[in-house]
């Protein structure tokens, strides 16, 4: 690596390195039911037009009022669900997305017994073929799989190495690699999806100038 890439990615860490499944306390690298379930909703929270800091509030409604799980989401009422977001201050959104919570939690029961693993192993562990069967999930898009696939690498190794599109864009902005594999040769592998969402983070907060301009 190059001293000027070197210092860029020691700003970019220093400044913005922290996942978000991190923040939320969820360990992915369990790849266990309730992580996963999590992260699941997280990202469906997230991949609304709201900000990342009340969509990570809402997702810590979701687990504060018990729901860590499938079959306790499941438990839930519509009402219950609307209150808990309207609480976190995701009131945009609070009806339409504790409707899709609602569908989704449906669905993954029925389909998964409530386990993203399975959804993982009916895809043979293809990306293309696991995206596909996550935007059957009402509220997730290409976005919300974006964000899914995002964090979930560090625990589903055939996702790695992965950056979405807001990642690639920082990346670039910064003179950085803007693709995947070669942004995975700047660190170690647990280290990658920290990377990838310290540029989300960067981006989010306009803060690409002052990072160039630490890395200097």
């Amino acid at each position: 690596m190059s001293a000027k890439r070197d210092s860029l990615v020691d700003a970019l860490m220093k400044s913005h390195g922290r996942t978000y499944s991190g923040e939320l306390g969820i360990d992915l690298s369990k790849n266990t039911p309730s992580p996963l379930f999590r992260w699941l909703c997280a990202s469906i929270l997230m991949s609304a037009r709201i900000s990342a800091d009340k969509a990570v509030s809402a997702a810590q409604g979701l687990a504060d009022a018990g729901w860590t799980t499938a079959p306790k989401l499941a438990d839930s009422t519509w009402r219950e669900r609307v209150d808990v977001l309207n609480r976190s201050g995701y009131a945009r959104f609070d009806e339409s997305t504790a409707s899709m919570l609602g569908d989704m939690v449906e669905r993954l029961m029925d389909e998964y017994d409530g386990d993203l693993r399975s959804l993982r192993r009916r895809a043979d562990k293809d990306p293309a073929e696991m995206r596909k069967h996550l935007k059957a999930f009402k509220g997730l898009g290409d976005v919300g799989v974006d964000i899914f696939f995002r964090e979930a690498q560090i625990a589903w190794e055939e996702l790695y190495p992965f950056a979405d599109r807001k990642a690639r864009s920082a990346a670039k902005e910064l003179g950085l690699p803007d693709r995947g594999d070669r942004l995975a040769k700047l660190v170690e592998r647990d280290r990658f999806q920290t990377l990838v969402a310290a540029l989300v983070r960067a981006d989010l907060a306009k803060d690409l100038d002052r990072i160039e301009k630490r890395a200097a």
